[in-house]
Order: structure tokens, then sequence, then C-alpha cells
């Protein structure tokens, strides 16, 4: 109750405007797109909590270090190891089995800097758990952030991603300067 009391005041004294489509039903990939700054991270909280959407989210295992573990974890943190990143996996799939309705947010165009691609570990994820992918945004140009559509992947990469470009082709981010194109390294496909 006190995470949507404090999404709401967000809402309603920023300049942002919560812009949204029904909350997903069941666990789902929520890809958080562009990601240009550590801004999103508040925005990402804020649209989850005004929607009540339990999330889980990726990072370093450095940002999870002393003091800031337990607050990460509390926020839904999940530390990955680099040298080991299919524990997770593993770790989501128990989760979606176990009934828990949940967002993994995803951020596929990296952490904040200039990359040429997306990484491709979002696709892996849904289509190794079954979980359909949440297109969540940020966008600076119309000061306006949210959940766009939730749908199932084909397995069709190329198709799959041109919807998502579709979709986030007047989407800028927070700082519009770093945003990295919805494009995958490799768009034959994933396995």
């Amino acid at each position: 109750m006190l995470r949507r009391r404090l999404a709401r005041a967000f809402w309603s004294i920023g300049p942002w405007e919560l812009v949204t489509q029904p909350a997903p039903t069941r666990p789902t990939v929520l890809i958080g797109a562009p990601h240009t700054s550590n801004w999103d991270f508040v925005l990402m909280l804020a649209i989850a909590w005004e929607l009540d959407i339990e999330v889980h989210w990726l990072g370093k295992r450095s940002l999870f270090h002393g003091w800031r573990g337990p607050v990460m974890r509390a926020l839904g943190g999940i530390a990955v190891d680099r040298e080991d990143p299919s524990r997770v996996v593993g770790e989501v799939v128990d989760s979606a089995r176990s009934g828990e309705v949940f967002g993994l947010v995803v951020t596929p165009d990296g952490t904040r800097g200039a990359h040429p691609h997306w990484k491709s570990g979002f696709y892996r994820i849904a289509l190794e758990t079954g979980m359909p992918v949440t297109l969540g945004y940020v966008d600076r140009t119309t000061m306006t952030s949210g959940l766009g559509p939730t749908f199932e992947l084909t397995g069709d990469v190329a198709a799959d991603m041109d919807r998502i470009r579709s979709f986030y082709a007047d989407k800028a981010g927070f700082r519009p300067e770093r945003r990295v194109e919805p494009r995958l390294r490799d768009e034959r496909l994933i396995g």
C-alpha cells in the first residue's frame, strides 16, 4: 500500500505522465527501453508500484555488494554473475512455475552506453520460459512512460524484432542521444 501511495505521489507531482495498457496477468519479460539514464529505474519502479506489478530485475553482481545488497534485493533485484548467467534463467523458470505473477525487467540495450545493438538475453529468456514480452518505455519527447503491448514471441526473430522496432520507433528515452536502435547482433534463429 505504501508503494502505491509513493507511486501516485510521483505521478501527480512529477512532470511525467503514466500511459499504459493493462498490467500483465501472468509472468512476463518486461523490456525497459530505451535505457539511457539511471532515472529509468525510478520510472520503472513508479510504473510497477502504481500498477501493483511485482518486478524482478537483473543487475550486475557488483551492485549487490555491502549495504546496497539488501536494498537492491528488496526492490526486486537479482544479482547476475556474468561468469554463469544461465543460473538466472533457471531461477526465472522456477518463479514462473510457482504461479507468482511478476515482470522480469530486462534492459536489452545495455547499461546506458552507446552500443550498436540490443543484447538477445530477453529473447532467449522469453522463449525458454514461455513467458510473453511486455514493452515498457520511457519517452522524454512526450514526457510519458508506461507499458505497451504484451505479446508472445513467435520464434521468428526478425519478425518479432520488427514488431518491437515499430513500437519503439518514436520512443526517445530519458537521454535521447544515448538511444540504441532495437536490433540484435544476429536476427536469425536464436537457439
